[in-house]
Protein backbone atom coordinates (compact mmCIF):
# COMPACT_ATOMS: atom_id res chain seq x y z
CA UNK A 1 0.00 0.00 0.00
CA UNK A 2 2.84 2.81 1.06
CA UNK A 3 4.30 2.06 -2.52
CA UNK A 4 1.70 2.59 -3.78
CA UNK A 5 1.14 6.00 -2.68
CA UNK A 6 3.90 7.00 -3.17
CA UNK A 7 4.11 6.42 -6.82
CA UNK A 8 0.77 8.32 -6.95
CA UNK A 9 2.64 11.02 -5.63
CA UNK A 10 5.64 10.74 -8.31
CA UNK A 11 3.37 10.53 -10.75
CA UNK A 12 1.28 13.74 -9.91
CA UNK A 13 4.74 15.50 -9.02
CA UNK A 14 5.72 14.62 -12.69
CA UNK A 15 2.48 15.89 -13.88
CA UNK A 16 3.13 19.22 -11.94
CA UNK A 17 6.29 19.38 -13.21
CA UNK A 18 5.31 19.02 -16.89
CA UNK A 19 3.51 22.14 -16.70
CA UNK A 20 5.94 24.12 -15.14
CA UNK A 21 8.60 22.96 -17.75
CA UNK A 22 6.02 23.79 -20.54
CA UNK A 23 5.94 27.59 -18.66
CA UNK A 24 9.56 27.80 -18.18
CA UNK A 25 9.79 27.69 -22.23
CA UNK A 26 12.15 23.92 -21.78
CA UNK A 27 10.24 21.21 -23.79
CA UNK A 28 7.80 19.54 -21.68
CA UNK A 29 8.37 15.56 -22.26
CA UNK A 30 11.93 16.36 -20.50
CA UNK A 31 9.60 16.83 -17.23
CA UNK A 32 8.70 12.78 -17.52
CA UNK A 33 12.32 11.77 -17.90
CA UNK A 34 13.72 10.28 -14.42
CA UNK A 35 17.05 12.05 -13.37
CA UNK A 36 16.71 14.47 -17.02
CA UNK A 37 14.37 16.26 -15.13
CA UNK A 38 16.37 18.06 -12.71
CA UNK A 39 19.10 18.07 -15.43
CA UNK A 40 17.12 20.42 -17.35
CA UNK A 41 16.09 22.02 -14.05
CA UNK A 42 19.64 22.54 -13.43
CA UNK A 43 20.65 24.51 -16.41
CA UNK A 44 17.84 26.91 -16.97
CA UNK A 45 18.43 28.04 -13.01
CA UNK A 46 21.82 28.12 -13.64
CA UNK A 47 23.03 25.96 -10.77
CA UNK A 48 26.43 23.93 -11.05
CA UNK A 49 25.82 20.70 -12.76
CA UNK A 50 27.84 19.10 -9.68
CA UNK A 51 24.62 19.37 -7.37
CA UNK A 52 22.66 17.44 -10.19
CA UNK A 53 25.09 14.60 -10.00
CA UNK A 54 25.06 15.06 -5.67
CA UNK A 55 21.84 13.55 -6.64
CA UNK A 56 22.88 9.80 -7.15
CA UNK A 57 24.61 9.92 -3.41
CA UNK A 58 22.09 7.95 -0.98
CA UNK A 59 20.34 10.54 1.89
CA UNK A 60 23.00 13.11 0.26
CA UNK A 61 20.92 12.87 -2.62
CA UNK A 62 17.32 13.97 -0.90
CA UNK A 63 18.30 16.66 0.20
CA UNK A 64 19.54 18.05 -3.46
CA UNK A 65 16.75 16.83 -5.25
CA UNK A 66 14.14 18.95 -2.29
CA UNK A 67 17.04 22.00 -2.89
CA UNK A 68 16.91 21.74 -6.73
CA UNK A 69 13.33 21.69 -6.96
CA UNK A 70 12.97 24.63 -4.49
CA UNK A 71 15.31 26.82 -6.53
CA UNK A 72 12.74 25.88 -9.57
CA UNK A 73 9.97 27.02 -7.61
CA UNK A 74 11.81 30.49 -6.37
CA UNK A 75 12.55 31.22 -10.24
CA UNK A 76 8.01 31.04 -10.42
CA UNK A 77 8.11 33.86 -7.60
CA UNK A 78 7.26 31.64 -4.96
CA UNK A 79 9.87 32.48 -2.24
CA UNK A 80 8.19 32.55 0.69
CA UNK A 81 8.29 29.70 3.93
CA UNK A 82 4.63 28.71 3.40
CA UNK A 83 5.53 28.13 -0.45
CA UNK A 84 8.53 25.91 0.08
CA UNK A 85 6.71 23.87 3.19
CA UNK A 86 4.06 22.82 0.84
CA UNK A 87 6.02 22.31 -2.50
CA UNK A 88 8.35 19.94 0.29
CA UNK A 89 5.40 18.03 1.87
CA UNK A 90 2.77 18.48 -0.94
CA UNK A 91 4.26 18.53 -4.00
CA UNK A 92 1.71 16.02 -5.59
CA UNK A 93 -0.63 18.97 -4.97
CA UNK A 94 1.40 22.15 -5.21
CA UNK A 95 3.48 21.32 -8.53
CA UNK A 96 0.73 20.61 -10.62
CA UNK A 97 -0.98 24.18 -8.74
CA UNK A 98 2.26 25.97 -10.39
CA UNK A 99 2.23 24.09 -13.30
CA UNK A 100 -1.24 24.85 -14.64
CA UNK A 101 -2.52 28.01 -12.64
CA UNK A 102 -2.86 30.87 -15.04
CA UNK A 103 -1.83 33.19 -11.86
CA UNK A 104 1.75 31.79 -11.49
CA UNK A 105 3.68 32.27 -14.11
CA UNK A 106 7.57 31.73 -15.06
CA UNK A 107 10.07 34.47 -14.05
CA UNK A 108 13.44 33.46 -14.10
CA UNK A 109 16.17 34.73 -12.62
CA UNK A 110 14.67 38.16 -12.60
CA UNK A 111 11.99 37.76 -10.28
CA UNK A 112 14.71 37.15 -8.05
CA UNK A 113 15.66 40.88 -8.28
CA UNK A 114 12.99 42.32 -6.87
CA UNK A 115 12.78 40.62 -3.41
CA UNK A 116 14.68 42.54 -0.42
CA UNK A 117 17.19 38.94 0.18
CA UNK A 118 19.87 38.90 -2.29
CA UNK A 119 19.96 36.16 -4.43
CA UNK A 120 22.95 34.19 -2.43
CA UNK A 121 20.44 34.76 0.72
CA UNK A 122 17.65 32.99 -0.80
CA UNK A 123 19.85 30.17 -2.02
CA UNK A 124 21.22 29.69 1.80
CA UNK A 125 17.67 29.78 2.94
CA UNK A 126 16.35 27.32 0.70
CA UNK A 127 19.01 24.92 1.32
CA UNK A 128 19.00 25.32 5.36
CA UNK A 129 15.02 24.50 4.82
CA UNK A 130 15.83 21.80 2.51
CA UNK A 131 17.83 20.21 5.26
CA UNK A 132 15.12 20.26 7.72
CA UNK A 133 12.83 19.19 5.18
CA UNK A 134 14.53 16.19 4.23
CA UNK A 135 15.50 15.26 7.64
CA UNK A 136 11.73 15.28 9.01
CA UNK A 137 11.07 13.26 5.64
CA UNK A 138 13.68 10.73 6.29
CA UNK A 139 12.76 10.81 9.63
CA UNK A 140 9.14 10.01 9.36
CA UNK A 141 7.94 9.64 5.52
CA UNK A 142 10.66 7.68 3.94
CA UNK A 143 14.59 6.97 3.43
CA UNK A 144 16.94 5.67 1.14
CA UNK A 145 19.36 2.56 1.96
CA UNK A 146 21.78 0.94 -0.58
CA UNK A 147 22.26 -3.04 -0.37
CA UNK A 148 25.68 -3.88 0.70
CA UNK A 149 25.61 -7.49 1.01
CA UNK A 150 24.51 -10.51 -1.26
CA UNK A 151 22.39 -12.10 1.71
CA UNK A 152 19.25 -11.01 -0.04
CA UNK A 153 20.31 -12.17 -3.62
CA UNK A 154 18.72 -12.07 -5.90
CA UNK A 155 15.23 -10.78 -4.77
CA UNK A 156 17.79 -7.89 -3.67
CA UNK A 157 21.81 -7.23 -5.35
CA UNK A 158 24.75 -5.20 -4.21
CA UNK A 159 24.18 -1.56 -4.90
CA UNK A 160 20.66 -1.39 -5.53
CA UNK A 161 19.38 1.54 -4.11
CA UNK A 162 15.97 1.39 -2.44
CA UNK A 163 13.01 3.78 -0.93
CA UNK A 164 12.26 2.44 2.52
CA UNK A 165 8.45 3.43 3.27
CA UNK A 166 7.98 4.20 7.69
CA UNK A 167 4.46 4.79 6.83
CA UNK A 168 4.01 1.10 6.21
CA UNK A 169 4.39 -0.13 9.74
CA UNK A 170 4.44 3.85 11.98
CA UNK A 171 7.63 5.71 11.64
CA UNK A 172 9.59 5.62 15.06
CA UNK A 173 9.65 8.75 17.12
CA UNK A 174 14.10 9.45 17.38
CA UNK A 175 15.45 8.07 20.75
CA UNK A 176 18.57 9.66 20.45
CA UNK A 177 17.65 12.88 18.67
CA UNK A 178 20.80 14.82 18.87
CA UNK A 179 22.61 13.72 15.84
CA UNK A 180 23.77 15.11 12.84
CA UNK A 181 21.45 15.21 9.62
CA UNK A 182 22.44 12.78 6.79
CA UNK A 183 25.05 11.15 9.45
CA UNK A 184 24.74 7.69 10.29
CA UNK A 185 25.98 6.44 13.46
CA UNK A 186 29.92 7.45 13.02
CA UNK A 187 31.21 10.58 11.99
CA UNK A 188 32.26 10.58 7.52
CA UNK A 189 36.24 9.44 7.77
CA UNK A 190 35.89 7.80 11.06
CA UNK A 191 35.43 4.37 12.15
CA UNK A 192 34.63 5.46 15.73
CA UNK A 193 33.91 9.00 16.52
CA UNK A 194 29.97 8.94 17.66
CA UNK A 195 27.48 11.39 15.16
CA UNK A 196 24.97 11.51 18.03
CA UNK A 197 25.04 12.97 21.52
CA UNK A 198 23.62 10.75 24.43
CA UNK A 199 22.71 13.66 26.24
CA UNK A 200 18.79 13.35 25.38
CA UNK A 201 16.88 9.65 25.04
CA UNK A 202 14.06 8.96 24.46
CA UNK A 203 11.88 6.10 25.72
CA UNK A 204 10.29 3.84 22.43
CA UNK A 205 7.25 5.25 20.29
CA UNK A 206 6.03 4.52 17.03
CA UNK A 207 3.16 6.12 15.63
CA UNK A 208 0.67 4.47 13.42
CA UNK A 209 1.01 3.05 10.53
CA UNK A 210 -0.88 1.93 7.58
CA UNK A 211 -0.29 -1.84 8.11
CA UNK A 212 1.47 -3.99 10.50
CA UNK A 213 4.62 -6.02 9.97
CA UNK A 214 3.68 -9.29 7.70
CA UNK A 215 5.12 -12.58 7.37
CA UNK A 216 7.39 -12.27 3.95
CA UNK A 217 7.98 -8.46 4.11
CA UNK A 218 11.39 -7.26 3.40
CA UNK A 219 12.18 -5.07 5.94
CA UNK A 220 14.86 -2.83 6.92
CA UNK A 221 15.96 -3.01 10.75
CA UNK A 222 18.88 -1.99 13.51
CA UNK A 223 20.75 -4.76 13.84
CA UNK A 224 19.69 -6.06 17.59
CA UNK A 225 23.63 -7.02 18.20
CA UNK A 226 24.76 -4.28 16.93
CA UNK A 227 24.68 -1.92 19.68
CA UNK A 228 28.17 -3.13 20.49
CA UNK A 229 30.96 -3.34 17.74
CA UNK A 230 34.89 -3.26 16.99
CA UNK A 231 34.78 -0.34 14.82
CA UNK A 232 37.21 -1.85 12.08
CA UNK A 233 34.97 -4.73 11.69
CA UNK A 234 31.59 -2.71 12.14
CA UNK A 235 28.53 -5.16 11.59
CA UNK A 236 30.28 -7.23 8.95
CA UNK A 237 31.49 -9.14 11.75
CA UNK A 238 29.44 -8.63 15.12
CA UNK A 239 30.83 -7.96 18.08
CA UNK A 240 28.82 -10.27 20.28
CA UNK A 241 29.57 -13.22 17.46
CA UNK A 242 33.19 -13.17 18.05
CA UNK A 243 32.93 -12.49 21.69
CA UNK A 244 31.36 -16.36 21.65
CA UNK A 245 33.16 -17.95 18.76
CA UNK A 246 36.76 -16.53 19.45
CA UNK A 247 37.01 -15.51 22.84
CA UNK A 248 34.27 -18.00 24.16
CA UNK A 249 32.41 -15.33 26.04
CA UNK A 250 35.26 -13.64 27.82
CA UNK A 251 34.61 -9.90 27.16
CA UNK A 252 37.95 -8.41 28.64
CA UNK A 253 40.60 -10.36 26.72
CA UNK A 254 38.20 -9.28 23.34
CA UNK A 255 38.78 -5.79 25.31
CA UNK A 256 42.63 -6.28 25.29
CA UNK A 257 42.53 -7.03 21.68
CA UNK A 258 39.94 -4.41 20.00
CA UNK A 259 38.93 -1.13 21.00
CA UNK A 260 34.50 -1.04 21.00
CA UNK A 261 32.14 1.25 20.65
CA UNK A 262 28.38 1.07 22.24
CA UNK A 263 25.45 2.63 20.16
CA UNK A 264 21.94 3.27 21.61
CA UNK A 265 19.86 0.59 19.67
CA UNK A 266 18.38 3.29 17.16
CA UNK A 267 21.95 4.32 16.34
CA UNK A 268 22.88 0.65 15.19
CA UNK A 269 23.85 -0.46 11.67
CA UNK A 270 21.07 -1.33 9.37
CA UNK A 271 20.13 -4.69 7.81
CA UNK A 272 17.62 -5.49 5.18
CA UNK A 273 15.94 -8.99 5.36
CA UNK A 274 12.67 -10.87 4.92
CA UNK A 275 10.64 -11.66 7.76
CA UNK A 276 10.33 -15.07 7.66
CA UNK A 277 8.05 -15.51 11.32
CA UNK A 278 6.34 -12.97 13.66
CA UNK A 279 5.18 -12.72 16.88
CA UNK A 280 3.52 -15.96 18.12
CA UNK A 281 5.12 -18.38 15.21
CA UNK A 282 7.07 -21.28 15.79
CA UNK A 283 10.08 -21.62 13.00
CA UNK A 284 12.51 -24.48 12.03
CA UNK A 285 15.08 -25.38 9.75
CA UNK A 286 15.06 -29.05 8.42
CA UNK A 287 16.89 -30.32 5.77
CA UNK A 288 17.33 -27.04 4.41
CA UNK A 289 13.75 -26.13 4.29
CA UNK A 290 12.08 -23.38 6.27
CA UNK A 291 9.17 -24.04 8.49
CA UNK A 292 6.81 -22.29 10.03
CA UNK A 293 4.54 -23.31 12.34
CA UNK A 294 5.33 -26.85 11.14
CA UNK A 295 4.09 -25.22 7.55
CA UNK A 296 6.99 -25.00 4.52
CA UNK A 297 7.62 -21.30 4.93
CA UNK A 298 7.61 -19.19 1.71
CA UNK A 299 10.57 -18.96 -0.96
CA UNK A 300 10.86 -16.18 -2.44
CA UNK A 301 11.34 -16.68 -6.52
CA UNK A 302 14.52 -14.75 -6.72
CA UNK A 303 15.80 -16.19 -3.67
CA UNK A 304 19.23 -18.62 -4.02
CA UNK A 305 20.84 -21.22 -2.05
CA UNK A 306 23.70 -23.70 -2.38
CA UNK A 307 22.98 -26.80 -4.27
CA UNK A 308 25.10 -30.56 -5.15
CA UNK A 309 25.28 -30.18 -8.34
CA UNK A 310 26.81 -33.61 -10.27
CA UNK A 311 28.84 -31.82 -13.11
CA UNK A 312 28.14 -35.17 -15.32
CA UNK A 313 31.13 -34.38 -17.41
CA UNK A 314 28.86 -31.93 -18.35
CA UNK A 315 30.46 -28.67 -17.31
CA UNK A 316 33.82 -28.41 -15.03
CA UNK A 317 33.79 -24.12 -13.95
CA UNK A 318 30.61 -22.70 -12.56
CA UNK A 319 31.34 -20.00 -15.75
CA UNK A 320 31.20 -23.04 -18.32
CA UNK A 321 27.93 -24.32 -16.77
CA UNK A 322 26.39 -20.47 -16.62
CA UNK A 323 27.47 -20.32 -20.33
CA UNK A 324 26.19 -23.56 -21.45
CA UNK A 325 22.90 -23.08 -19.35
CA UNK A 326 22.22 -19.51 -19.78
CA UNK A 327 21.92 -18.94 -16.01
CA UNK A 328 23.76 -16.77 -13.29
CA UNK A 329 24.81 -18.94 -10.54
CA UNK A 330 27.62 -18.47 -8.49
CA UNK A 331 30.10 -20.27 -6.62
CA UNK A 332 31.69 -23.28 -8.22
CA UNK A 333 33.57 -24.54 -5.44
CA UNK A 334 34.28 -28.47 -6.89
CA UNK A 335 34.06 -32.01 -4.44
CA UNK A 336 36.01 -35.17 -4.49
CA UNK A 337 32.57 -36.95 -5.51
CA UNK A 338 32.35 -35.53 -8.69
CA UNK A 339 29.81 -32.53 -7.05
CA UNK A 340 29.63 -28.99 -7.39
CA UNK A 341 28.30 -26.48 -4.48
CA UNK A 342 26.23 -23.72 -6.97
CA UNK A 343 24.27 -20.67 -5.38
CA UNK A 344 21.37 -20.65 -7.40
CA UNK A 345 17.63 -19.53 -7.66
CA UNK A 346 14.69 -22.26 -7.84
CA UNK A 347 14.00 -21.78 -11.28
CA UNK A 348 17.92 -21.82 -12.27
CA UNK A 349 17.85 -25.06 -10.05
CA UNK A 350 15.37 -26.12 -12.86
CA UNK A 351 17.20 -25.39 -16.01
CA UNK A 352 20.21 -27.13 -14.63
CA UNK A 353 18.04 -30.23 -14.06
CA UNK A 354 17.10 -30.28 -16.87
CA UNK A 355 20.42 -29.91 -18.69
CA UNK A 356 22.08 -32.73 -16.39
CA UNK A 357 19.15 -35.09 -16.69
CA UNK A 358 19.11 -35.61 -13.03
CA UNK A 359 17.91 -34.07 -9.80
CA UNK A 360 19.62 -31.69 -7.97
CA UNK A 361 19.60 -31.51 -4.27
CA UNK A 362 20.31 -28.83 -1.38
CA UNK A 363 23.57 -29.19 -0.26
CA UNK A 364 23.35 -29.70 3.57
CA UNK A 365 26.09 -28.21 5.84
CA UNK A 366 27.27 -29.82 8.95
CA UNK A 367 27.08 -28.11 12.46
CA UNK A 368 30.31 -25.60 12.32
CA UNK A 369 29.68 -23.26 15.30
CA UNK A 370 26.99 -22.41 18.17
CA UNK A 371 23.37 -20.70 16.58
CA UNK A 372 20.93 -18.57 18.91
CA UNK A 373 19.98 -18.92 21.33
CA UNK A 374 23.34 -20.66 22.09
CA UNK A 375 21.63 -23.43 25.12
CA UNK A 376 22.85 -26.66 25.28
CA UNK A 377 19.58 -27.45 23.33
CA UNK A 378 20.77 -25.51 20.42
CA UNK A 379 24.35 -26.76 20.86
CA UNK A 380 24.28 -29.56 18.02
CA UNK A 381 21.85 -27.36 15.58
CA UNK A 382 23.25 -25.87 11.93
CA UNK A 383 22.22 -23.76 9.44
CA UNK A 384 19.69 -26.06 7.76
CA UNK A 385 19.08 -27.65 10.61
CA UNK A 386 17.67 -25.52 13.34
CA UNK A 387 14.97 -24.96 15.94
CA UNK A 388 12.37 -25.10 16.80
CA UNK A 389 12.21 -21.36 18.39
CA UNK A 390 9.30 -19.83 19.48
CA UNK A 391 9.01 -15.76 18.31
CA UNK A 392 7.70 -13.93 21.60
CA UNK A 393 4.69 -11.81 21.18
CA UNK A 394 3.84 -8.63 23.62
CA UNK A 395 1.63 -10.08 26.18
CA UNK A 396 3.46 -13.65 26.53
CA UNK A 397 4.25 -14.36 30.21
CA UNK A 398 7.08 -17.02 30.35
CA UNK A 399 8.47 -19.07 33.13
CA UNK A 400 12.06 -17.99 34.11
CA UNK A 401 13.45 -21.36 34.06
CA UNK A 402 17.31 -22.92 33.70
CA UNK A 403 17.00 -24.13 29.94
CA UNK A 404 15.29 -20.79 29.45
CA UNK A 405 16.97 -17.75 31.06
CA UNK A 406 19.30 -17.94 28.36
CA UNK A 407 16.87 -17.85 25.51
CA UNK A 408 15.34 -14.58 27.67
CA UNK A 409 18.12 -12.66 29.31
CA UNK A 410 19.11 -10.22 26.46
CA UNK A 411 15.39 -9.77 25.30
CA UNK A 412 14.57 -9.14 29.28
CA UNK A 413 17.71 -6.61 30.05
CA UNK A 414 19.03 -4.95 26.59
CA UNK A 415 15.83 -4.69 24.50
CA UNK A 416 12.87 -3.95 27.22
CA UNK A 417 15.23 -2.67 29.67
CA UNK A 418 15.42 -4.29 33.30
CA UNK A 419 17.91 -5.88 35.02
CA UNK A 420 17.74 -9.48 36.21
CA UNK A 421 20.12 -11.57 38.09
CA UNK A 422 20.84 -14.66 39.22
CA UNK A 423 20.88 -15.43 43.03
CA UNK A 424 21.00 -18.75 44.73
CA UNK A 425 19.14 -20.05 42.14
CA UNK A 426 16.58 -17.20 41.98
CA UNK A 427 15.83 -14.58 39.74
CA UNK A 428 15.90 -11.00 40.58
CA UNK A 429 14.15 -8.98 38.42
CA UNK A 430 14.62 -4.76 38.78
CA UNK A 431 15.46 -5.83 42.42
CA UNK A 432 13.10 -8.45 43.00
CA UNK A 433 12.26 -12.26 43.04
CA UNK A 434 10.24 -13.47 40.21
CA UNK A 435 9.81 -16.53 38.64
CA UNK A 436 7.25 -15.21 35.66
CA UNK A 437 8.27 -11.94 33.21
CA UNK A 438 5.64 -10.60 30.57
CA UNK A 439 6.87 -9.86 27.30
CA UNK A 440 6.59 -6.26 26.67
CA UNK A 441 7.30 -5.75 22.71
CA UNK A 442 6.59 -7.96 19.69
CA UNK A 443 9.43 -9.61 18.32
CA UNK A 444 10.06 -10.68 14.69
CA UNK A 445 12.07 -13.48 12.73
CA UNK A 446 14.53 -12.11 9.84
CA UNK A 447 16.70 -14.45 7.36
CA UNK A 448 18.18 -13.41 4.32
CA UNK A 449 16.63 -14.68 1.13
CA UNK A 450 20.46 -16.19 0.12
CA UNK A 451 19.79 -18.24 2.99
CA UNK A 452 23.22 -20.50 2.86
CA UNK A 453 25.32 -16.93 2.60
CA UNK A 454 23.15 -14.86 5.05
CA UNK A 455 23.57 -13.62 9.00
CA UNK A 456 20.45 -13.50 10.02
CA UNK A 457 18.17 -14.65 13.38
CA UNK A 458 19.81 -18.10 13.63
CA UNK A 459 22.83 -16.13 14.59
CA UNK A 460 21.64 -13.45 16.38
CA UNK A 461 17.89 -13.91 17.05
CA UNK A 462 14.87 -12.35 17.57
CA UNK A 463 14.06 -8.54 16.59
CA UNK A 464 12.21 -6.18 18.71
CA UNK A 465 10.05 -3.68 17.09
CA UNK A 466 11.26 -1.02 18.55
CA UNK A 467 14.69 -2.08 16.07
CA UNK A 468 12.02 -1.65 12.92
CA UNK A 469 12.61 0.87 10.62
CA UNK A 470 10.62 0.16 7.89
CA UNK A 471 9.33 -1.68 4.67
CA UNK A 472 11.73 -2.05 1.68
CA UNK A 473 9.37 -1.12 -1.24
CA UNK A 474 11.00 0.10 -4.06
CA UNK A 475 14.38 0.11 -6.06
CA UNK A 476 14.83 3.68 -7.26
CA UNK A 477 18.39 3.11 -9.07
CA UNK A 478 20.78 -0.02 -9.24
CA UNK A 479 24.33 0.16 -10.23
CA UNK A 480 27.01 -2.52 -10.74
CA UNK A 481 29.71 -0.84 -13.52
CA UNK A 482 27.10 0.85 -14.60
CA UNK A 483 23.45 1.44 -14.58
CA UNK A 484 21.40 -1.68 -14.51
CA UNK A 485 18.28 0.15 -16.37
CA UNK A 486 16.31 -3.23 -15.66
CA UNK A 487 16.16 -2.97 -11.94
CA UNK A 488 14.91 0.99 -11.75
CA UNK A 489 11.38 1.48 -10.56
CA UNK A 490 11.41 -2.19 -9.35
CA UNK A 491 8.91 -3.10 -6.57
CA UNK A 492 10.22 -5.28 -4.39
CA UNK A 493 8.58 -8.22 -2.96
Amino acid sequence: MGWIIFIIGAIAWRIGMYGMFKKAGIEPWKALVPFYTTWCIVKICKIKTIWFWLQLIPIVGQFTTIWITIIFIMHFGKVGFLDHTVAVFLPFIYLPYIGYSKQVRWGGSEVLKHYKKSVPREWADAAVFAIVAATIIRTFIFDAFVIPSESMEKTLLVNDFLFVNKLSYGPRIPMTPLSIPFVSNVMPFTTATPSYLKWIEVPYKRLPGLTVLKRNDVVVFNVPEGDTIIPEFGSKNLYYDILRENFNGDRQALADQYSIIVHPMDKTDFYIKRCTAVSGDSVQFKNGVLFVNGQPGYIPPESQIDYDVPTMGKFSTVEDLNDKTGINATLGQIQDSGYMVVNMTPAEKDIVEKFIGRKVNAALFPHDRSYFPYTPASASWSIDNYGPVYIPKKGDVVTLTPDNITLYTRLITTYEGNTLNVENGKYILNGKEATTYTIKYNYYWMNGDNRHNSQDSRVWGFVPETCIVGKASLIWFSWNGGPRWSRFFRSIK
